[in-house]
This record gives C-alpha cells, structure tokens and sequence, in this order.
C-alpha cells in the first residue's frame, strides 16, 4: 500500500504547456533562417530565436509541473466564441493594417478581441480599444519611430 495516492496528471497544464512548446519551437526554428548574428551584434534572427526559447523552456516547465501537480480537474468547455473572436481580431489587423493604417486596425481588432469576455460591454469595449490603440501608437510611432503610418491609403492616409 501507497503512503501517496497516485494522483492524475493536470491535462490543463499539459496541454497548455505543449501549445506553449509547439509554439516556441516553430518560433526558434523560424529563426534560423534569418542572420542571427553575435551576441556583441545581434542578427534579425537573434531576438526571435531567444524568445521562441524561453517560451520552449516555459512551456516544458508547465508540462513538468502538470505531472509533478497533478489535480487531475476536467477541463471544461472550450470557449468557441473567445477563440473566434480574437483570431478573427488578430487576423483582420494582418488583413488591414497596410490599407487602413495602424490606428483604424489595432482600433478594431482590439475592439473585437475585447468581446471574447462575455462580461465586457461595449463602453468598456471602446476604452480598452481607445487605451491601447494610443498606447501603441505612444510606443511604436513616438517612441521607437518606427514608420507606421496611422491612416492608410484606403482612409486617403
């Protein structure tokens, strides 16, 4: 007889933790075809390549933790409509940002992505579009001045 019962592994953790690993992985293995350069002088590929990594080494962390945890929970209903929501915001912003611009994109698709919670509403909804649509714009245009142009050639930008 057991002192410890034998418990089941957590199948959040090890799913979570395998599209984490999955993902860090394709990312770190992308890459390689670009120049990763020195550590003194930093390739394109260099940044990529160091986070694709570390989210392969936090991935295999949550796979070991799920074993290691093990509270055996079901893990419940697959939140369909979140999923839909925040892909489709994510893929409307790679669709449209080069016509529409920075603003009008990250806008809607953070707008979308907002939904994905059942408990946002649509006022909340625009302050959180609002918010990181300057946030953004804060950072990557004022900031880093990188040249994105805020209206597009759709909007006459």
């Amino acid at each position: 007889m057991s002192l410890h019962p034998r418990l089941r592994p957590a199948l959040r953790d090890l799913l979570s933790g395998l599209v984490f690993l999955v993902l860090g992985l394709a990312f770190a293995i992308g890459a390689t075809s670009y120049e990763l350069g020195t550590p003194a002088r930093m390739g394109p590929g260099a940044f990529p390549f160091v986070l694709g990594g570390l989210l392969t080494v936090f991935g295999a962390t949550v796979i070991v933790k799920g074993f290691l945890a093990g509270d055996g929970e079901a893990i419940g209903p697959v939140p369909w409509r979140a999923i839909a929501l925040i892909l489709g915001g994510i893929l409307f912003f790679g669709a449209t940002v080069r016509g529409l611009g920075i603003v009008p994109s990250l806008f809607v698709a953070v707008f979308l992505s907002a939904f994905a919670s059942q408990q946002t509403r649509v006022v909340a909804a625009l302050a959180i579009a609002t918010g990181l649509t300057v946030l953004c714009v804060l950072i990557f245009v004022v900031a880093l001045q990188l040249r994105l142009p805020l209206l597009g050639p759709w909007l006459g930008g």
